[in-house]
């Protein structure tokens, strides 16, 4: 990301907090920041002074990733450092209390006791939500990669093959086509475990006639893909092709209506009136989709329950689903790039229901 870009997005984020100073402490809020991808190193930011904390194991490692900051790399004890290097002046600090402990923060309070903390969630959620060409193109390059193991596993699928070895295969093909890791643990659900919005893989092995859900993502330079797709062994039934019918007509309504400035409940309308219409409004429980990006599940939530207003650059998932418990359940996944007119879909599969 370019210095100025980052350089303003950090100084939005501090005054949306009214706070001298932003406290960054999630590794992937870290990363955006500054450029530094260990999973233990803080972030104080001021618009005239920035210092980033580690202990030693990564002191070579932040001298050559981290960017526009100065570095104290020592012992292990980073709120005695911080407070070390503390830059005068600085009264406040705005942190995410969602991603802080209380050992944490009691540790902070006790080697800062002058400085007023300002908690807040999603502290960098907006500027971190609007992504650059480069950023989008990490996530398409992670995208195409899941998108190649999931036509991949389609010559994999028959009966017998248990769900814990189809997301094993599922890694594996990731890894092997140049994933760093998988961005969330596979979701594998076949027959009746399909009507589990969040099912893991079990023992139970495939059978003629089973619906399987298939959910997965891997990461590329640090960024996130995430895709749920539809498959039946063997001619699907009639209520699995109606049901199947009814969720795709939800993506296609919510990517036929989204656009950036929308609140997030107006575009999970979008999707949920097709099938509360249908009668199965308590059959889908979940937020309609997601931010992501160097997480997984980022801001912005795509949820009835929320108002936040949509940017232009975020890019989001489009996630209906309709789980009927004990029968089966059907989710299809998209993720879309908004703008001020619509979605661009980076999505490049079809969401027709695949027969094998």
């Amino acid at each position: 990301m370019p210095a100025a870009r980052r350089h303003h997005a950090l100084g939005a984020a501090r005054a949306r907090r009214a706070a001298d100073a932003l406290l960054l402490t999630d590794p992937a809020d870290v990363r955006w920041a500054c450029g530094f991808t260990g999973s233990n190193g803080w972030l104080l930011w001021t618009p005239w002074a920035a210092r980033f904390v580690t202990d030693g194991r990564y002191a070579e490692q932040a001298s050559r990733e981290v960017v526009g900051a100065e570095i104290t790399a020592e012992g292990g004890d980073l709120a005695r450092l911080l407070a070390e290097t503390w830059p005068s002046g600085v009264q406040s600090a705005a942190f995410s209390a969602d991603r802080v402990t209380v050992d944490t923060a009691e540790r902070l309070r006790a080697a800062l006791p002058d400085v007023r903390w300002v908690p807040g969630t999603h502290v960098l959620g907006p500027e971190r939500a609007v992504k650059d060409e480069g950023e989008l193109a990490a996530i398409v390059r992670a995208q195409r990669i899941s998108e190649a193991v999931f036509v991949e596993l389609l010559e994999r699928l028959r009966p017998g093959v248990s769900e814990r070895e189809l997301a094993a295969e599922i890694t594996w093909l990731h890894l092997r086509r140049g994933a760093e890791r998988m961005s969330f643990e596979p979701i594998v659900a076949s027959g009746p475990n399909s009507a589990l919005p969040h099912a893991r893989p079990t023992r139970r092995v495939l059978e003629r006639g089973d619906v399987l859900l298939l959910d997965f993502g891997c990461v590329v330079d640090g960024y996130a893909s995430d895709m749920t797709r539809m498959v039946s062994l063997g001619q699907p039934r009639a209520d699995v092709l109606r049901v199947h019918a009814l969720v795709r007509e939800a993506v296609e309504a919510a990517e036929e209506g989204a656009r950036a400035g929308l609140a997030s409940a107006q575009v999970d309308a979008l999707a949920r009136t097709r099938i509360e219409r249908a009668g199965y409004g308590s059959r889908f429980p979940h937020s309609l989709g997601h931010g992501v990006g160097l997480d997984i599940h980022e801001w912005p939530s795509v949820s009835f329950r929320s108002q936040d207003e949509l940017p232009a650059g975020c890019v989001l998932t489009i996630e209906p689903g309709i789980y009927l418990e004990g029968e089966f359940g059907v989710r299809l996944e998209d993720m879309v790039v908004l703008d001020d007119t619509g979605i661009r879909r980076l999505t490049d599969l079809t969401l027709d229901l695949v027969t094998v």
